[in-house]
């Protein structure tokens, strides 16, 4: 068992009550107390599969509640960023080409393999004989670099030669549904090739759509037709076949279904309404790694992926397979526009994902990168320009003469990791962007000294667990410092394929962020789309095939959360029964540790002390035999401890477990090396411990991290500091309960408290300023039911109705899937408040939102 009385077991409740309540809802005859799971909302779903309107009632009880929760309604708080939950998109598991992007046929270009013809593969039938060869000359323009070749050598009576596509693991068809078809084809020079294209079966026995070409012209020449297929399947292939003896050469094959809002060259269906779902209030695209590329010729170039299908090269990306770039700046713009959403757009700055800025390796030059600053100022062109600039008339040429007027633009992709390139290339991208388009919101992967930042992204992926304790993380940040934007995060271990454990983490941080909206003004989940046949990155929030998709109970809780945010921050206290407010004030505790990361350094006059009593003490005269060591290069000579090696993760720790609100001071001189110096503090063991990471990232950036169970993970701000090599420096760290000060020769440099929240209930509230209604949200992290006493302070009546809406498994580690895609998913019922109270039994792991209205019913 956990803290939270739990085998890892989670449960979400959101509570939402509105007026005219939600879609679905399910009735229940009990109403005391307030309740809803899973197994009582299928049990009241009607034979025709609605589910019946129900209504619960606040009991009026005095017994048996485990705590209470009271929503201050009198006196909101922090106003509530609009712009706080987004989307995140990046051409990753297939999520695009195969996915969201509606094209049908893989390889359609040809230029997926320069040895292969991908994805193509020929069949002769009938005693006729062919080939099917790539082919780089006489192509169709310059963008294209290979076509395919299709020749029969041999013709036999009622025989072909066919050349065959199976899409992206099959092409799904719906029987009675219009498919457009289009191709480029030129015949060899008195060669008469007639095409029959037809979509069958796997085997060939079932044919659902055909379309016969009698005479091909001569040149390359565009052909378009209207498939209906007459079946419905997940797995069908395209076949274009000739029966003459001669060669036909095709490029651009391209099968398209109907597409979302009907747009030309656009969306799968399903996949965007689920994303539509989430009400998100922006699209960051287009990643991500999928921006960098592993070499700076695999970056995204977005003038590439505009205009034509035909004009587009695609490119490699990063996650090991080729982008058509079919889904290309222009549509991402559409996209956003479509959803009523703004675009943020991720600039490529010259460091590609893979590059390391000491071997000089996959970087593009400082003194080479005013190219890629120019190419991010014309693609805010094309988004804003006027039709008179050069990039607002290719916006218009490309159908969309009206600017999309972007507003944001994140300069770099976590290329934090190269700090000491990204140091160089900020302010570069920030003054350009900014001399031009003062207007543009511009967000940086971390703080650089001496620069403005108005945005840090920041990502975490992370246990369930730990999102639970850093519910709290934005409660103690810095307000004079930047603006948050936490770009990527999710819980990635112990998630299974997407579990209910993920979501109740995930859904518990998200409420931090929501109720510290002042400072976190943007947040977006990661990865969006997984294809199962592609499964590169786990998990992800809408998982599909060719023809179906379902979302995650992470997705589920993404879509609750859109779609009930509120405007301002309502005051909330949880009180469980017989205690004060719940807190969670703690101590930090454990031993102390010297450490380096690729850095050789020499420590000195190490001294522990809590008040007047010198709890550890070392001047290094002489082994004392205090320290553990776990690796690296270690010498104890003539007052001190020297570390030679060039590794990383090398430690010395020392102390017991149990000390607490101690004072940690020392000196240190870093000799050579890449980065800084590593102090230890509150160390339990080997994966259980905070560090003080004193010029890391590349010796740019300060920061306190917390192991737990091996993984790290900073609390906390990073704060620009450097290191000198061949300094002496004075450090101390002061701990005080959970209060962390850490301080530089004599000068704090910061502060931070680690108090993890208490749980198992997790809470906010907001009120819809628009339309008055409360919300509130609670999450369940345990595995028992809590029952609780929700009142509402400050309220001119004590009638309350509206929704309450839950996400709910006994099983913290269920899954939706294809065969039961709806087996953890939100349901709605009617609740009302006729005292001012409402007494509500929170199930065991779940994810509530109650959305409630004075007056409503």
């Amino acid at each position: 068992m956990n803290k939270y009385g739990r085998k890892l077991w989670l449960t979400v409740l959101i509570f939402v009550i509105v007026i005219g309540g939600l879609t679905y809802y399910w009735a229940s005859k009990d109403e005391n107390p307030a309740t809803l799971s899973q197994e009582s909302a299928k049990e009241a779903t009607g034979e025709s599969g609605k589910e019946i309107l129900p209504t619960a009632t606040a009991a009026n009880t005095s017994s048996g509640t485990a705590y209470t929760l009271t929503v201050d309604t009198a006196n909101p708080g922090a106003k509530i960023s609009p712009m706080l939950y987004g989307a995140f998109f990046e051409e990753i598991n297939h999520a695009g080409d195969g996915g969201l992007y509606a094209e049908l046929i893989s390889n359609r270009s040809f230029e997926d393999s320069s040895v292969t013809l991908f994805n193509w593969w020929i069949d002769e039938k009938g005693g006729s004989k062919g080939k099917l060869a790539l082919t780089s000359t006489k192509l169709l323009n310059e963008a294209q670099t290979q076509a395919m070749a299709l020749t029969v050598s041999s013709a036999a009576e009622g025989g072909s030669v066919s050349a065959v596509n199976n899409g992206y693991w099959g092409i799904a068809l719906t029987k009675d549904a219009s498919y457009k078809l289009s191709f480029y084809a030129r015949p060899e020079p008195g060669d008469n090739m007639p095409l029959r294209i037809t979509l069958e079966s796997p085997d060939g026995k079932e044919l659902y759509a055909e379309q016969t070409v009698d005479k091909l012209k001569e040149g390359w020449n565009p052909y378009t037709y209207t498939l209906t297929s007459t079946g419905t399947v997940a797995n069908a292939r395209i076949v274009i076949s000739t029966a003459n003896v001669g060669t036909v050469y095709l490029d651009m094959v391209s099968l398209f279904p109907e597409t979302w809002n009907n747009r030309e060259n656009g969306l799968r269906i399903d996949l965007a309404e689920k994303v539509a779902a989430m009400k998100p209030a922006f699209v960051r695209f287009p990643g991500g790694c999928f921006v960098e590329g592993k070499t700076p010729t695999d970056a995204y170039q977005w003038k590439n992926t505009i205009g034509p299908i035909e004009t587009r090269p695609g490119h490699k990306g990063y996650w090991d397979y080729r982008s058509s770039d079919g889904l290309g700046f222009h549509e991402y713009l559409q996209w956003a526009e479509d959803l009523k959403a703004e675009p943020l757009y991720v600039a490529y700055i010259g460091i590609s994902h893979n590059g390391d800025p000491i071997a000089k390796q996959n970087t593009v030059p400082v003194s080479e990168i005013q190219p890629w600053i120019q190419d991010a100022l014309d693609a805010i062109e094309y988004a804003n320009g006027p039709v008179t600039s050069k990039w607002g008339a290719q916006r218009a040429a490309n159908g969309h003469p009206e600017p999309f007027n972007m507003k944001y633009v994140e300069i770099g992709n976590e290329n934090n990791f190269q700090m000491s390139e990204y140091i160089k290339r900020y302010g570069l991208f920030y003054k350009a962007i900014k001399e031009k388009y003062p207007e543009i919101h511009l967000i940086a992967n971390a703080a650089v000294e001496g620069e403005p930042i108005e945005m840090v992204d920041e990502h975490y992926y992370e246990t369930s667990e730990w999102f639970l304790s850093n519910s709290n993380r934005y409660d103690t940040y810095d307000r004079s410092g930047p603006e948050i934007y936490v770009g990527e995060y999710a819980v990635t271990k112990g998630a299974g394929e997407g579990n209910l454990n993920a979501a109740i983490g995930e859904a518990a941080f998200m409420m931090g962020m929501e109720r510290n909206s002042d400072i976190v003004k943007m947040s977006s989940y990661a990865p969006l789309f997984v294809n199962t046949k592609d499964r590169t990155w786990n998990p992800d929030a809408i998982v599909f095939d060719s023809s179906t998709s379902y979302g995650t109970p992470s997705y589920h809780v993404q879509q609750m959360f859109g779609s009930n945010k509120g405007d301002v921050v309502l005051p909330t206290s949880l009180v469980a029964l017989g205690q004060e407010e719940t807190s969670g004030k703690q101590s930090i505790q454990g031993g102390i540790g010297l450490g380096t990361w690729a850095t050789q350094v020499e420590y000195s006059d190490v001294r522990v002390a809590k008040g007047d009593d010198v709890l550890f003490e070392d001047h290094f005269k002489k082994d004392s035999g205090a320290w553990t060591l776990n690796n690296g290069d270690w010498e104890q000579s003539k007052g001190t401890f020297k570390q030679t090696s060039n590794d990383i993760d090398i430690r010395a720790v020392a102390g017991e477990a149990s000390w607490s609100d101690y004072t940690l001071s020392l000196k240190a001189k870093k000799t050579g090396g890449a980065e800084g110096m590593l102090i230890m503090f509150g160390s339990k063991d080997e994966g259980n411990f905070y560090w003080w990471n004193l010029g890391g990232w590349g010796n740019t950036q300060s920061a306190i991290e917390k192991s737990v169970g091996g993984t790290r993970a900073v609390i906390g701000r990073t704060v620009p500091v450097r290191i000198e090599t061949g300094k002496l420096y004075d450090i101390r760290i002061e701990l005080s309960g959970a209060n962390i000060r850490l301080y530089l020769d004599d000068e704090l440099i910061q502060e931070v408290n680690d108090e993890s929240p208490a749980g198992p209930l997790f809470q906010t509230a907001s009120r819809d300023l628009a339309t008055g209604e409360l919300i509130v949200k609670v999450v369940n992290a345990g595995d028992t039911a809590q029952r609780t006493d929700v009142s509402f302070a400050g309220l001119a009546t004590s009638s309350l109705g509206g929704t309450a809406t839950v996400l709910q498994s006994d099983d913290l580690n269920a899954e939706n899937s294809f065969a039961e895609p709806d087996k953890v998913a939100p349901v709605t019922q009617k609740i009302s408040v006729d005292k001012g109270s409402l007494e509500f039994e929170f199930p065991k792991y779940s994810v509530t939102v109650l959305r409630l209205k004075e007056g409503g019913k």
